[in-house]
């Protein structure tokens, strides 16, 4: 770029006080000079060397010695004309960001500073090396008119020279929620345009309707925001391809979510986990200070030699596929031991059998609604991982030992898949809000910090990236938050500025970082020296508190209600009276629920004759035909599952 092409607004000074150094440098502006603040890109020129910096710090001066100078002047009044018109000055202090040519690296000389235009931008921030090859729209740095798109490199954002984004601000103002949302439709146009990798992203929402529409289109969008999506090209729209998925509630009918809405619920999928899933890990699920070695041995005995197996017990064939088969398995290993008198079966202790036996057998209750008490199973789709799409896990109304678990399976599945390659897609975002809650810098260590911290130092070999986001850095672990390449600050509260953490910052970017408007964040990324100051659009997303207003949640329905809708779903012709009469004939509820929810796994062309057959009836009850089912999503078939049909 020539330099008559650029616009000059200053000229490096260099005093004996405060000297030019190769990292940073001080230039006077004119008095008035609108163009520059802090977080104003300039370039230095001279010859063939061009200094490109960031303006981090500015004050303003006069010749005057002291106040009472100026006081004396006006005579004690500040509404008179003072009688010398004194200049100001305008001094910025400004951080190097680049050099051209870089060696030899040497003081910053006394030139003409220029302002940034486009091309300025991409050299300064390092952009021109992998723009067009891998990079991501992360916002707009705006000086006056100008509207430059800023990238982030993605083999520094989602590996594999680095990886893992931080997004740090207070609540409602630091636009947190929306700014992840924005990068991740940015993620999906800009991300392997030329690969068949596949990128997906699983969502934990953890805060009443935050992320349950990402599927509809928000209605905050203005003309600004669209020539903003138009120069960062990036299309206008919500997300097309998102799957939500939520425990039951302690019923096993109706779902644990706001997204309940009759013209929503067919999109969420029920998370219902069986004593195969669990047993992997019953060291979130049981107390480790209640489970010693030998009943650790007895689990890895259950997992390995019984689990799928069928033994004989006590003279019984007994096959486990379940907690209520695990049960009778119990028992029958009990009663044998007390027939014959023995302390001991296959060297497990009779006082362990029966701890264990107490522990597992209360999971299903404990996380009545999450844990399936029989063979019904619904997962995320394992395997079958889809492109650009988004995977939404709903926990923000479950307990903290339930999200726990859903969110240590969850992620160590994603782990195991993607170390197989056999997940569907070769990269993964994890979308975690609140992380000082769940991985604090105190407390003690869980072991779902211990699975956030794995991602943080492992999963960018894997393809698996953390996009975590919380009100207070200062309050999460620091190898979280030290492992992720790329931080992002909305606004911020001035108490967490004043933490250690933020000793790097001057005084003035402090200062600006606190009074952030929406849509306003800094960035700090590998390929830039100096945190970056950028604007980004409102994604063209429904706000939770909007969608729970557009669509208000469904009121729970009765078991009976619940089966004939859910029946309906797969057959419309299934009447009511019908489903009153098999409903009837149960021995208890449960196996309503149980036979429902099978039926609407394994889909049959006849749903209400399977739904009948999977009923265990009270004894000498029969029943004829004529009902129909609940309100609870249509699972999609599972070959791996080993109750299908």
């Amino acid at each position: 770029m020539e330099q008559k092409y650029l616009i000059q607004v200053g000229r490096v000074v260099a005093t004996e006080a405060k000297p030019s150094t190769a990292y940073s440098f001080s230039f006077w502006a004119a008095e008035g000079d609108s163009k520059v603040g802090i977080g104003t890109l300039v370039v230095v020129k001279k010859d063939d060397l061009k200094v490109y910096g960031v303006v981090v710090e500015g004050f303003g001066f006069t010749d005057l010695g002291s106040a009472m100078h100026d006081y004396i002047g006006s005579e004690g009044d500040p509404g008179s004309e003072a009688p010398t018109l004194r200049h100001e000055v305008r001094c910025y202090t400004a951080a190097v960001l680049r050099v051209e040519p870089e060696e030899p690296l040497q003081p910053v000389p006394v030139a003409p500073v220029y302002l940034a235009d486009d091309m300025v931008v991409r050299n300064a921030l390092r952009m021109d090396s992998f723009w067009e090859k891998s990079g991501i729209p992360i916002g707009l740095y705006q000086n006056g008119d100008l509207l430059s798109p800023v990238y982030l490199d993605s083999e520094f954002l989602l590996g594999p020279e680095a990886a893992h984004l931080n997004i740090t601000g207070v609540s409602g103002l630091a636009t947190k929620t929306s700014s992840i949302e924005f990068i991740l439709l940015s993620i999906f146009e800009h991300f392997n345009e030329r690969d068949d990798d596949g990128i997906a992203v699983v969502c934990f929402n953890v805060k009443g309707p935050d992320m349950l529409f990402l599927d509809f289109p928000g209605s905050t969008v203005d003309e600004r925001d669209a020539e903003m999506y138009d120069l960062l090209r990036i299309p206008n729209t919500p997300f097309k391809n998102v799957k939500y998925f939520a425990p039951f509630k302690s019923d096993r009918v109706n779902l644990n979510t706001l997204r309940t809405h009759p013209d929503l619920i067919g999109n969420v999928t029920p998370l219902s986990w069986g004593l195969i899933d669990i047993l992997e890990f019953t060291e979130v699920v049981l107390n480790r200070d209640d489970v010693d070695a030998k009943a650790d041995a007895l689990i890895a005995y259950i997992k390995d030699r019984v689990v799928n197996e069928t033994s004989e017990v006590n003279g019984q064939q007994i096959t486990v596929r379940n907690f209520q088969d695990m049960n009778h398995w119990f028992d029958m290993v009990l009663k044998e031991m007390e027939q014959s008198n023995r302390s001991e079966w296959k060297t497990h202790h009779y006082a362990t059998i029966r701890k264990v036996y107490n522990r597992l057998s209360n999971l299903s209750t404990r996380y009545q609604g999450l844990i399936s008490p029989d063979e019904f199973r619904s997962d995320l789709p394992w395997g079958d991982f889809e492109d650009r799409a988004v995977y939404v896990v709903d926990v923000a109304n479950v307990d903290p030992q339930a999200q726990d678990l859903v969110f240590t399976r969850i992620v160590s599945q994603l782990r195991q898949r993607l170390e197989k390659g056999d997940l569907g897609v070769k990269h993964v975002i994890v979308v975690v809000d609140e992380l000082n809650k769940y991985a604090p810098s105190d407390g003690q260590e869980t072991y779902l910090k211990q699975t956030l911290l794995d991602i943080s130092e492992r999963g960018r070999y894997l393809g698996l990236v953390l996009f975590s986001a919380q009100q207070f850095r200062s309050q999460v672990h620091k190898r979280i938050v030290g492992n992720s390449a790329t931080c992002i600050y909305g606004r911020m509260d001035m108490d967490e500025l004043a933490t250690p953490g933020y000793q790097v910052l001057t005084s003035a970017t402090k200062e600006k970082l606190a009074t952030l408007s929406k849509g306003q964040l800094m960035v700090r990324h590998p390929h830039f020296n100096q945190p970056i100051f950028v604007k980004f659009p409102r994604p063209n997303i429904m706000r939770g508190p909007d969608g729970i207003k557009a669509y208000p949640p469904a009121n729970d329905l009765p078991l009976e209600e619940a089966v004939w809708q859910n029946l309906n779903r797969l057959d419309g012709g299934v009447s009511r009276n019908e489903v009153s009469d098999i409903v009837a004939s149960a021995a208890d509820s449960s196996e309503i629920v149980r036979a429902m929810n099978i039926t609407l796994q394994r889909r049959p062309d006849d749903p209400i004759s399977h739904f009948r057959n999977c009923v265990r009836k009270k004894a000498g009850v029969q029943t004829t035909p004529g009902s129909k089912p609940s309100f609870i999503p249509v699972l999609d078939p599972d070959p791996s599952d080993p109750f299908q049909d």
